[in-house]
């Protein structure tokens, strides 16, 4: 029976009369987790906060009508031509209304659905920009503001004003932040839109939107939806999109194809919008994962290294032990002892470590025009992070500590003795 009071016993007396060899070995565990823990969670953060500037922007499911060419030309009616080869140029799309039909009751109806955490409208509109002797072309959209706030992050890019002064005002814009620096505008001034129709329209600036994308914030504001309306000179149930966020986002792409069989409506999912940034984001997660996993090794064979070191050191200890009659077995027991009081030691410390220089990259200010709510670095806190750290420190530990142990146990004490 084994005895593992004795033998942790000897395990301890081991580590603590070979302090270099021991806090060496625990180094090398330590800063191997620990910058395993600082390099994930600090690519991981950029990864998701690069994730979060287009995904958090981006509907799980948008509803429009889409302008394309008749599916059926006229020549393919006229039965002479039946058999015939026929070709035709030019094809121009056909006259159909930008608005959703029946926006109102597809509202209600999506909103009614057990998978859908919300369903906005909205309507887009080209518009001029009329400031002074400057014209800006660009896009007016009409909003519920409150709704999309609830279902997005649009308040985090309100640099300046509130969403709360959008809705209590009924002639309000958010600007966009590229268009307000052209136009040398601020909150509480005033500025003119035009419609392509020519109406003009006054409006009063609330608030500044800066979404991080340039394109965005040079062309695009926003409005209360019925504002617009009352621009465009439409009514209530004048809506051109619909906006839906889903609890399950993998769900996207199969509703997409349902609603616009339902309704006769183009539909596009999320990875549909956003099929490239999806393809750059798995690979920057390839990227991650794979450094991550490369440095886990490296620091794997690190351990390994050190606790075969430590072990051969102990060649005469182990003859001392085998000859005052210790077994084979309980040698090896006593050094694979000493590699997991290491590795726990050294992986706890290493999470610790880890922990702190997250804290550190953390609190780094970050500062950008074109991430304007972002103030320092990101930085991912993942508890499954830590959890990886710890288990493979001991899983690592305990191979380094088997493999040269379980030769150990097979060592002959006369010859260690006689130094052969």
């Amino acid at each position: 029976m084994t005895n593992w009071k004795l033998i942790i016993n000897i395990a301890k007396t081991h580590l603590l009369t070979k302090m270099k060899s021991t806090v060496t070995a625990s180094l090398g565990v330590t800063f191997g987790i620990g910058a395993y823990i600082t390099l994930v969670s600090f690519m991981t953060g950029l990864n998701g906060m690069l994730d979060d500037l287009i995904l958090n922007q981006t509907p799980h499911i948008h509803m429009f009508n889409e302008i394309e060419p008749s599916a059926e030309q006229p020549i393919s009616l006229y039965e002479k031509f039946d058999e015939g080869f026929n070709v035709v140029h030019s094809i121009k799309p056909k006259q159909s209304q930008l608005k959703i039909h029946n926006a109102l009751p597809i509202l209600h109806y999506l909103k009614d659905q057990e998978n859908v955490k919300g369903a906005t409208p909205q309507l887009r509109s080209q518009i001029f920009y009329l400031s002074g002797s400057i014209e800006l072309g660009g896009n007016l959209v009409g909003v519920d503001i409150m709704e999309e706030v609830s279902l997005s992050n649009i308040q985090d890019n309100i640099v300046e004003g509130s969403p709360e002064a959008l809705k209590n005002t009924d002639n309000g814009i958010l600007l966009g932040s590229g268009l307000a620096k052209k136009m040398s505008l601020g909150v509480g001034n005033r500025l003119q839109v035009s419609t392509v129709k020519g109406t003009v329209f006054p409006l009063k600036i609330v608030g500044i939107y800066q979404s991080g994308i340039a394109e965005i914030d040079n062309v695009q504001s926003f409005a209360n939806l019925k504002t617009v309306q009352r621009i465009l000179g439409e009514a209530e149930n004048y809506i051109t999109d619909i906006n839906i966020k889903l609890f399950d986002i993998s769900e996207a792409p199969a509703m997409a194809r349902q609603l616009e069989k339902q309704f006769k409506i183009k539909a596009t999912d999320i990875n549909e919008a956003n099929a490239q940034f999806e393809t750059g984001s798995n690979i920057r997660n390839i990227i991650t994962y794979s450094v991550s996993i490369t440095l886990l090794i490296v620091a794997g064979f690190g351990i390994y290294n050190i606790l075969n070191m430590l072990i051969y050191e102990k060649m005469k200890d182990i003859a001392i032990l085998k000859a005052t009659g210790f077994s084979g077995t309980d040698v090896q027991l006593i050094f694979m002892s000493q590699a997991m009081i290491i590795g726990v030691i050294g992986g706890f410390v290493g999470l610790i470590i880890g922990f702190f220089l997250s804290r550190v990259i953390d609190n780094i200010p970050f500062e950008t025009q074109a991430l304007p709510t972002i103030s320092t670095f990101p930085v991912n806190y993942n508890p499954g992070y830590y959890f990886i750290g710890i288990t493979f420190a001991l899983i690592s530990t305990f191979i380094a500590g088997y493999l040269p142990s379980n030769k150990a146990r097979k060592i002959d004490p006369v010859r260690i003795i006689r130094g052969t």
